[in-house]
């Protein structure tokens, strides 16, 4: 296995990629039965346990939420697909949800007295 981290310059997404030995549908269970995925990516870290979307085979996505205040979210993106020498090429991409709204007194602007 190997792993490098590669930011994408075109956004704030964290981008891991590994290459296993393992065949795409070992990794394909890994990341997609409940059981599997709780041992690496449990459901405490999740927004909800279901995927948000999924292309069989190839791509899934679950929203992430932090555990503590301000509980941010993000979209987790697996994509999977077949190497070379036999095994997969496993690309993790982490995006952050669009930001939460600023509260309403959060003082952002002062506001100045005329003189």
């Amino acid at each position: 296995m190997s792993d490098t981290a590669k930011p994408d310059p075109s956004d704030d997404s964290l981008v891991l990629e590994y290459e296993f030995d393992a065949p795409p549908a070992k990794v394909w269970r890994a990341v997609t039965i409940p059981e599997l995925r709780e041992r690496w990516l449990p459901d405490c870290d999740l927004a909800g346990t279901e995927p948000e979307t999924s292309i069989p085979g190839e791509e899934v996505r679950y929203r992430m939420r932090d555990s503590e205040p301000p509980f941010r979210e993000s979209q987790v993106i697996f994509k999977i697909e077949p190497n070379v020498s036999g095994g997969t090429r496993f690309r993790i991409i982490q995006q952050a949800c669009a930001e939460l709204p600023k509260p309403a007194n959060s003082n952002c602007c002062l506001m100045r007295a005329a003189a």
